[in-house]
């Protein structure tokens, strides 16, 4: 994460703070959203290797994503999970993925983010980040409760 976060200050973003090893950064930019995925998407590429799927949400997108999780009351917060998506959800296809039933995982869907409560051990069920990455054919990127919650804290910080 430190040289991911030296990429990032030397291509100009300010503020540069990481959280934990999972590719979590923090920056501060005027640039639109979708200028600073393509640019830290290639930053990344050039610089550090892999080809990854960049998403990125303000903080105060991240803290409405916590608020409108459906699975709150009555769940253990600790197996929700939410997945960002990198555009628009296909309607279609988000609506036949909600026509089934994957009990005893939950799932439901925002603007541009899936919740998913998974009582059980991640990856022993159905649902996951990377089949609703396939089966809706947009890339996507999943975090836990604890690290969006962190996320946002991260975000109010002067």
């Amino acid at each position: 994460m430190a040289r991911f976060r030296e990429v990032l200050g030397k291509a100009g973003f300010t503020r540069v703070r990481t959280y934990i090893q999972s590719g979590n950064a923090l920056v501060d930019t005027d640039l639109p959203a979708r200028e600073v995925e393509k640019k830290v998407h290639d930053l990344i590429r050039e610089h550090i290797g892999p080809d990854l799927a960049v998403i990125v949400r303000t903080g105060e997108q991240l803290e409405k994503v916590l608020e409108a999780n459906p699975f709150r009351d009555g769940y253990d917060i600790s197996r929700v999970f939410f997945v960002s998506f990198a555009g628009p959800l296909p309607v279609q296809e988000a609506g036949e993925l909600l026509s089934q039933d994957y009990s005893p995982e939950k799932l439901a869907f925002g603007n541009e983010t899936a919740y998913m409560f998974i009582p059980g051990q991640y990856g022993r069920g159905t649902l996951s980040g990377g089949f609703l990455e396939k089966r809706l054919g947009i890339p996507a990127t999943m975090r836990n409760f604890n690290t969006m919650d962190r996320l946002v804290s991260m975000s109010r910080e002067g």
